[in-house]
């Protein structure tokens, strides 16, 4: 006690996890409430799935169920604690699991914003280009790929990758694999050392990323049939910055609030010092829906993707039969 300068008595929020802090902080930032929804809704927040996307991404869901889902992480329970004063904090051995009387089940990417190809010989001369213009590798790299669609005359952006694929497991897979051997992929190479040829693989990179997600999205669906499936996908965290990051998951509802880690530890605070009576509550009244971003209305452009998602799902297991192919060599 005399080491946290604290009284007894003291509320505190109780802690955790980054990421969940981020979905206490973007949960409930629905653009438009379900107007059939009651008030005490249980299940409404049970059909979205929110993304905290960084260096790696975590995708998580709530149910008020327990579900076991292949390749996802939980269910984990939360107690219904929301504070605790500060002898029963130094006692307590329960662990908080994002929101109270909830199941949280959490998937995610091992490497996301980590996957600047820093390795290819055009990455510094860009991002001395990137310097002087005082603006962010990816920024520049999103103005070449919209130069290049004009130049071009492409259809849409997407179509720039039509012979370039990226499976963007290069720290193993976290979820719905969990294959720590995994091994990222690229596919489509070629002698080109332009600038031009570092955004197609940019962009490739991402849209890998996207359909990464998809994954466990479908997953969760599949697991929840007596719920609803997931219907609102959610994010927040550095990426939220990339346009071309966001529009490749669409749709997807942004916060308000630009920092909702943050805001779920404030969430956490507001709750421990009785400004509101539960952590819902403070989460309903705190979070706030912002801009949407919609796909594009050219069925081509879907068309083009679930070309590449029946791709994607393809590397892994041509990376599955090498794998094998060589253990045979090797025994």
């Amino acid at each position: 006690m005399s080491e946290l300068g604290l009284r007894a008595g003291t509320p505190v929020g109780t802690s955790l996890i980054d990421a969940h802090a981020g979905g206490v902080g973007v949960m409930e930032s629905v653009a438009v409430p379900d107007p059939e929804a009651k008030e005490d809704d249980k299940e409404a927040i049970c059909h979205r799935l929110v993304l905290v996307c960084g260096t790696s991404t975590c995708h998580m869901a709530v149910s008020c169920s327990k579900l076991f889902i292949p390749g996802v992480w939980g269910p984990f329970w939360s107690v219904s604690k929301s504070l605790f004063n500060v002898p029963d904090l130094l006692l307590s051995g329960e662990l908080v699991s994002m929101i109270p009387e909830y199941w949280l089940t959490e998937g995610g990417q091992s490497a996301t914003g980590a996957l600047i190809i820093e390795n290819h010989v055009a990455s510094p001369r860009l991002a001395n280009r990137a310097a002087s213009q005082n603006i962010s590798v990816f920024e520049l790299l999103n103005k070449i790929l919209e130069s290049m669609v004009q130049d071009l005359n492409s259809p849409f952006l997407a179509v720039l990758t039509e012979d370039i694929r990226v499976l963007p497991d290069f720290h193993g897979n976290r979820s719905p694999i969990a294959d720590p051997k995994a091994k990222g992929v690229a596919c489509g190479l070629t002698l080109d050392t332009s600038e031009k040829q570092l955004a197609r693989l940019y962009l490739a990179t991402v849209q890998g990323i996207a359909y990464g997600t998809l994954v466990p999205a479908t997953l969760w669906s599949i697991a929840m049939p007596m719920v609803t499936e997931i219907d609102t996908l959610l994010a927040c965290g550095g990426l939220l910055k990339n346009p071309l990051f966001l529009q490749e998951h669409v749709d997807i509802v942004l916060p308000r609030e630009s920092e909702s880690v943050l805001l779920g530890a404030a969430i956490l605070g507001a709750v421990a010092s009785k400004k509101y009576s539960s952590l819902s509550d403070a989460m309903k009244a705190l979070n706030a829906a912002g801009p949407v971003i919609h796909p594009a209305k050219d069925p081509k452009v879907k068309k083009y993707h679930d070309a590449k998602y029946r791709i994607f799902h393809e590397l892994y297991e041509q990376q599955l039969s090498h794998r094998s192919i060589m253990a045979q060599a090797l025994a």
